[in-house]
């Protein structure tokens, strides 16, 4: 991931980003999101008001999200619906309550990778699942991969959240894809039995246990270390400014990424509007956004990107087409489960 953009060139596309069309005042768009409110309503006030279309936005998780849809069926009000992880989307398309959206615009923006092949879902933004390591307790060049986790040399001092989380399903997926069943799951037995504790808690509990000394390496999205480090909590910016990112698989397939994403529900009365505000979901003003507001990667290739982030370095990113990951979750669960991973 590299920035190319000047921020002069940048602050830029900012100014001087508008939608070329300009809606009537009586449209609008009905918008279920997993993202909590603060993580999007910012950027559809925004285009209410470069468009004039009101967007009507809904938030829960992603599970109960998709079970409404699912319930609603074709009198659903919503005309979009936006997920985190490419597994999740993946389960929207199948369980049928997606359509696919006909727009040039996502096409010639989102790579191939983070899209859906039959245009069901379109990433907005990346979320990179690398390697933490307490800075002083692990010598970085003594890590490399993420199979290399499943060493004995690693016993007793990872961190990791539980084999229910997306998050964790779809990185075993992609190892799936690359490695095959038979050698992630004799993996995923090896990272089990290095497991410093039960799996418990999300990816900021994985990130403070390592900082407090239960561990030496978390397994955690990078946008949760991004959010402690700016968190007004004094507690989380100490633990977090005690951990370094290590980019995995750097020498082969690169290192786990996954995206939160859009789609377009199958019941959708809206569409031209719902289109306009996926299409501006992607624009370069929005995608800055995201990566300052959130601590995500744009999933635009030329986006300029945070001097937080860039301070990660850049990184080769796993290429591989993320609905594979949908496709694999189900043989995923069933291995960690084989496995032991709680």
């Amino acid at each position: 991931m590299k920035p190319h953009l000047s921020l002069l060139a940048l602050a830029t596309a900012i100014i001087t980003t508008a939608l070329p069309v300009i809606a009537a005042a009586d449209e609008e768009v009905n918008l279920y999101s997993a993202r909590k409110e603060e993580l999007i309503k910012p950027l559809l006030d925004r285009f209410t008001e470069q468009t004039g279309i009101r967007v009507n936005l809904v938030t829960d998780k992603a599970e109960t999200l998709l079970k409404r849809l699912e319930s609603e069926g074709i009198n659903s009000p919503a005309d979009l619906i936006i997920t985190v992880d490419a597994g999740n989307l993946h389960r929207a398309k199948e369980a049928g309550v997606t359509q696919p959206i006909a727009s040039e615009v996502l096409i010639a923006a989102i790579p191939e990778t983070y899209r859906d092949p039959e245009g069901h879902w379109f990433g907005l933004s990346l979320r990179a699942r690398p390697i933490l390591y307490v800075e002083g307790k692990v010598d970085p060049d003594s890590l490399s991969t993420y199979e290399a986790l499943a060493d004995p040399a690693w016993q007793g001092k990872i961190c990791i959240r539980s084999s229910d989380n997306i998050y964790n399903q779809s990185m075993v997926a992609s190892m799936i894809a690359a490695d095959g069943v038979e050698a992630t799951e004799a993996w995923a037995r090896g990272l089990v039995a290095n497991m410093a504790r039960p799996p418990r808690g999300g990816d900021r509990d994985q990130i403070a246990a390592a900082a407090a000394g239960q561990c030496d390496i978390a397994i955690a999205n990078t946008y949760y270390l991004a959010g402690m480090l700016n968190s007004g909590d004094p507690s989380q910016v100490a633990a977090a400014e005690m951990m370094r990112v290590f980019w995995p698989n750097q020498d082969d397939r690169g290192t786990h990424v996954n995206v939160s994403g859009i789609a377009m529900t199958h019941a959708a009365k809206n569409k031209d509007a719902a289109t306009q505000l996926a299409e501006f979901l992607v624009s370069p003003e929005s995608q800055a956004w995201y990566a300052e507001v959130n601590g995500e990667y744009p999933v635009l290739v030329d986006a300029e990107i945070t001097p937080l982030l860039q301070s990660w370095g850049t990184f080769k990113a796993d290429e591989v087409q993320l609905s594979v990951l949908g496709e694999y979750g189900p043989e995923a669960v069933r291995l960690m489960d084989r496995a032991g991973w709680k």
